[in-house]
């Protein structure tokens, strides 16, 4: 089933790319494991997964130290929003944390980060379309942030957003990428399993596919 499902994107994904003229081996898929069982992620991982993504660390702690012992090549990415309390934790656990997005997560970072001599990739996340409700940096404040974690030794490698629900999201994709190429940040991790294709078109380069690879969630 979780096959015949990669089978379909990664089709989507060369179309896309052949449309675009883009390298389809660039795109990059953040599987979003939430609430999914291990025995499902073993799955994707043996249907050639190679990157999971989770929101929550406690979860993640629970499910992924077996699974990274049994599949030592996996890269785990943290993409909800991290409390500083969960740094030290997330740190141990994760190659990349996508959703750094105030000055007192970045300083947790970069405290734990020395303690740990363990160096994550970072994203920005980014406020794209300014909601009150949701995580991440106003866009205007993005180059300040960029060089304030850049200042305390972070491994800046991108942006990520998430655009306004219920809205076209590449007028935001657009926003995104121009903000990136700015920065002279080479990666973008937008796009979600309704709209990856089009995010690909605008430039993302790491996409967060759930209910695209593992169908709906039930819980989560």
């Amino acid at each position: 089933m979780i096959n015949n499902k990669l089978y379909l994107i990664n089709q989507n994904i060369a179309k896309t790319c052949a449309t675009f003229n883009k390298q389809a081996k660039d795109i990059k898929i953040v599987a979003v494991s939430k609430t999914i069982a291990s025995e499902n992620i073993i799955e994707a991982i043996n249907c050639g997964c190679k990157i999971f993504g989770e929101n929550y660390v406690t979860e993640a702690k629970q499910k992924w130290p077996k699974i990274l012992q049994d599949f030592p090549n996996t890269k785990l990415h943290f993409i909800g929003h991290l409390q500083t309390n969960k740094v030290k934790l997330a740190l141990e656990l994760f190659d990349c944390i996508e959703s750094v997005d105030n000055k007192k997560l970045a300083l947790e970072i970069a405290k734990q980060q020395q303690k740990l001599s363990k160096r994550p990739e970072i994203f920005l996340q980014v406020n794209i379309g300014d909601e009150e409700q949701k995580s991440g940096i106003a866009l205007e404040k993005l180059p300040d942030f960029l060089e304030f974690c850049l200042g305390l030794n972070l491994n800046v490698v991108g942006l990520m957003a998430i655009p306004p629900a219920n809205e076209c999201p590449a007028p935001y994709f657009a926003l995104l990428t121009k903000s990136a190429r700015d920065l002279n940040l080479k990666n973008l991790s937008m796009g979600m399993s309704l709209d990856y294709q089009e995010a690909i078109a605008l430039g993302a380069n790491y996409i967060r596919l759930g209910a695209a690879i593992f169908g709906p969630r039930n819980s989560g």
